[in-house]
């Protein structure tokens, strides 16, 4: 890969994996497309199976022909398989400890290890567009060497964009949408 676009998924009306995107989600999305229209993208969109992400990039890949290739790998993060009503103050925890785990849930590391091998797997492509979610955009920064702390977690918008660019041995980061 030489360049890869991350797009964060607009803002739906829940949490579950069926819950759609909400209206302001639905105009953002319209934007985003234009937007990422101005960096040339991409060859391929792999989406997170969850409706808010693919229907965040619907309408660009709609737009240029691109089927969207749903991966499980781009899900979210299972944090628990209860209800959890502090569930922030976990994710800021799992900042800290990457082998923590709530009932039922996924560790960091965990959900990182699958990110990479995700990654290892698109490696033959030159210019993929990833769309996922707010734990996962930051396990995929990391893979290309960005410090990602729960405060910059925490600024992520809803949709949000990243351009990441090679150069030379590293990586450069552009956010190319942000509201």
């Amino acid at each position: 890969m030489d360049r890869v676009m991350l797009v964060r998924h607009a803002e739906a009306e829940g949490q579950h994996r069926d819950s759609p995107l909400s209206r302001r989600g639905l105009k953002e999305t319209a934007a985003l497309a234009e937007e990422l229209n101005n960096w040339s993208c991409c060859e391929a969109v792999f989406s997170s199976p969850f409706l808010r992400a693919i229907e965040t990039i619907k309408p660009f890949a709609e737009g240029h022909g691109l089927s969207i290739r749903s991966d499980e790998r781009l899900e979210e993060r299972v944090l628990s398989d209860v209800p959890l009503e502090d569930w922030e103050e976990y994710i800021e925890d799992s900042f800290h400890d990457r082998e923590m785990k709530v009932s039922g849930g996924e560790s960091a590391r965990d959900a990182k290890e699958r990110v990479r091998e995700f990654l290892e797997d698109i490696d033959s492509f030159t210019y993929p567009l990833l769309v996922t979610h707010g734990e996962i955009l930051v396990y995929i920064l990391e893979h290309f060497g960005m410090e990602v702390s729960f405060e910059d977690w925490l600024s992520f918008s809803y949709p949000d964009a990243i351009l990441l660019e090679k150069d030379g041995d590293k990586w450069k980061f552009r956010r190319i949408w942000h509201k």
